[in-house]
């Protein structure tokens, strides 16, 4: 039977659900190691937990059905994640990415990937033609966030999987801030989708994790096992933290973006406010492609202030929004990019981008809207 997305939410994983005691929570088996009863063969399925682990495999089972994978595997960092889709290349090949990422890949880049003999490229994927003209034979991939992290930059999905599969490359797609319940990369044509769990699938601040979701049997092979073999999997307690989390995603997923609205449309109206970077509203570049290709915009606000002096006096002010890094959970947090998140973009490419003394980047949580606007209108006097 084909079930709603909130149903699944709670129900998603059910194929590993059963447990001796019929408990509705899943189980958490703190166990490194699962006996077997004869040579050859273990009845459970499971022998060590670096390799899989029941509540491990029942996180993983709901992760794919909620993002239409084939397979997905569980690890100890978003981090973690992207590493492991990365050992996929070799030497002498080249991945293009989009020029707006998240600090800690362009760091993967810059000193492991580059090290290993892997050239990035970088381009602006919102204008796909340009981004083809760096394409190589050694180009294997095309890895892309959308909405990028922190400009917000849409990239068409659908046109970016058409463009490297002409290509014979993968396209892999961070899909982090919109989460599983507003966009399906692989239902447009993405090969692989990743996400920092840690964020709106965990959900509450409390746990760090990243998911490697593949569309097909190969690549999943192939990453299952790279992550036996390099080890940075989910512990059982973690997992079940994040199963936890999951079963409020639909209902924190709406709430979170109705109160972005709100709040984009007020910081809009703030005299010392100078752009407001966020792809719910009509005016935003990319307002058109995310509407095609996601069911919502989320709950990630950048916004650009008049001057560093602002930007520190709001962060020093805040009282309920919480100045920090991180993103996506019931609290809301505010984040200063040049000097927490993207301090390894080059400064020449953070100017470029606009990531400068001015931005500030909201994740907006639970609480009252209202009470949120207060808190900011209060820090920008």
């Amino acid at each position: 039977m084909n079930h709603s997305f909130d149903t699944r939410c709670i129900h998603g994983g059910e194929k590993n659900a059963e447990n001796s005691f019929r408990a509705i929570s899943t189980p958490i088996y703190q166990s490194a190691s699962f006996a077997h009863i004869k040579t050859g063969h273990n009845e459970s399925g499971f022998d060590y937990s670096r390799e899989s682990n029941p509540t491990r495999s029942q996180l993983e089972n709901m992760v794919s059905s909620l993002e239409g994978a084939f397979d997905s595997i569980a690890f100890s960092s978003g981090m973690a994640a992207v590493a492991a889709c990365f050992e996929h290349f070799r030497p002498g090949d080249r991945i293009l990415c989009s020029d707006d990422l998240y600090g800690g890949v362009v760091r993967l880049n810059t000193r492991v990937l580059e090290k290993n003999g892997i050239t990035i490229d970088y381009s602006d994927t919102r204008d796909l033609s340009e981004a083809a003209k760096l394409l190589t034979p050694q180009t294997k991939a095309i890895y892309i966030e959308t909405p990028s992290n922190p400009m917000m930059h849409v990239t068409d999905i659908r046109k970016a999987a058409h463009l490297a599969h002409e290509h014979g490359a993968l396209l892999i797609v961070d899909n982090t801030f919109l989460s599983p319940y507003f966009q399906n990369p692989i239902a447009l044509g993405a090969d692989v989708v990743i996400h920092s769990g840690t964020k709106f699938l965990a959900g509450h601040n409390d746990t760090v994790c990243g998911f490697l979701c593949s569309a097909d049997k190969e690549l999943a092979g192939e990453f299952r096992l790279t992550s036996k073999t390099t080890g940075a999997v989910l512990g059982p307690f973690d997992s079940w933290l994040v199963l936890r989390g999951i079963k409020t995603l639909a209902v924190r997923m709406e709430r979170q973006q109705k109160s972005a609205v709100r709040i984009a449309e007020w910081l809009k109206t703030q005299p010392c406010v100078r752009k407001v970077y966020y792809v719910g509203l009509p005016d935003s570049p990319g307002y058109d492609v995310n509407r095609a290709q996601a069911r919502g915009a989320g709950s990630m606000i950048s916004f650009s202030v008049d001057s560093g002096t602002t930007a520190e006096r709001l962060l020093g002010k805040v009282k309920l929004i919480t100045f920090a890094e991180s993103l996506g959970g019931v609290e809301s947090l505010i984040t200063y990019p040049i000097a927490q998140t993207h301090t390894d973009v080059p400064p020449e490419t953070r100017r470029r981008l606009g990531i400068t003394e001015c931005l500030l980047r909201l994740s907006v949580g639970l609480e009252s809207p209202e009470d949120l606007i207060a808190d900011l209108a209060q820090g920008l006097e």
